[in-house]
């Protein structure tokens, strides 16, 4: 007989946390990374107590229903949450954790490089040199767009929307933003506030979605508000895709309304709308926010530090509900 707590791993996780998990758990790991059908994870959860899942994973209201009585505690690999119907799971009594803090300053770079390269034409410009169509410098074309000295305005002030605001002022961009209330102004780093998005809208250059996938943020980056930014505005976003309404993010750009784009993130992801492959003026990158060795291994270890806490003494550092 073991005390170790029992917990299924639904992802492969860096080496040093799932090592963690071995020797303190008795952990059911996931060595191939395939991602695990609703009906696979719920029979591999059968005495488990608890699951370390990542955002593929959605834990919908059927899903938590589902559940294996042992399960206790959700521990997601990520910040967001918009995975797991949190309502559904504190009915059904579960603990749900998350990992804030860690991936600040990674998702805050990724935010930084979409906006300079979709303003400066990363994707396009790339793309002439591997296709052979670079054939000489030219004074007039290709030609991207400024970023030093243009103003940005950010969608969703928190950890990550204050990193990004520290990142501009080194491009002397003038920041402005929107959030549900202004912060101290120790934390605004000079941004100015807005109580209402639509009067920071016409003075934005940029505007960088950094809020997180609610009920009232789903689909707010629709025609009304794009119609609010000045022509040959662009739009990036590294949150999450259902904040952004496709269609009207699509027309736009392809309008001209929008000068480009830049996604890290897309509604119903991997399986993106495949209009956005076929537009020279967005900047694509596969969810890359937290993606370098040291942030993911900083992810998995708070996962499990809020796992032990769980199990030791029923408070563990991030719970949700």
């Amino acid at each position: 007989m073991t005390s170790k707590p029992t917990v299924l791993v639904t992802r492969k996780l860096p080496h040093a946390v799932e090592a963690r998990l071995e020797r303190d758990f008795v952990a059911h790991l996931n060595p191939d990374d395939h991602s695990m059908l609703p009906d696979e994870m719920l029979a591999k959860a059968e005495g488990c107590g608890g699951l370390l899942i990542t955002p593929a994973d959605k834990f919908t209201p059927a899903v938590i229903a589902a559940l294996p009585r042992s399960v206790r505690v959700l521990a997601t690999f990520s910040v967001g949450h918009d995975h797991i119907d949190l309502q559904a799971a504190k009915a059904r009594g579960l603990t749900v954790t998350n990992t804030p803090d860690v991936l600040t300053d990674a998702t805050a770079d990724l935010a930084m490089l979409l906006i300079l390269g979709a303003a400066r034409g990363a994707y396009w410009g790339e793309r002439m040199i591997r296709e052979g169509r670079w054939t000489s410098w030219s004074p007039t074309a290709p030609l991207g767009f400024d970023v030093s000295g243009k103003t940005l305005g950010i969608i969703g002030m928190g950890r990550i929307g204050q990193a990004l605001a520290r990142r501009a002022r080194g491009f002397d961009m003038p920041v402005h933003y929107f959030n549900r209330r202004q912060l101290p102004p120790g934390h605004e780093f000079g941004a100015r506030y807005h109580s209402e998005l639509a009067d920071m809208l016409p003075l934005c250059d940029f505007l960088s979605i950094n809020c997180a996938s609610t009920p009232e943020t789903r689909g707010m980056v629709n025609a009304g508000m794009i119609r609010l930014l000045p022509d040959g505005a662009i739009i990036v976003n590294s949150a999450r895709g259902d904040i952004v309404d496709d269609d009207d993010l699509i027309a736009a750009l392809k309008s001209g309304k929008l000068a480009a784009a830049g996604l890290d993130v897309f509604r119903n992801e991997p399986n993106i709308d495949s209009r956005f492959r076929e537009l020279d003026n967005v900047f694509l990158l596969p969810h890359l926010g937290s993606a370098t060795p040291n942030t993911r291994t900083a992810m998995g270890m708070r996962a499990v530090d809020n796992l032990e806490a769980f199990f030791q003494t029923g408070r563990p550092r991030d719970r949700l509900v």
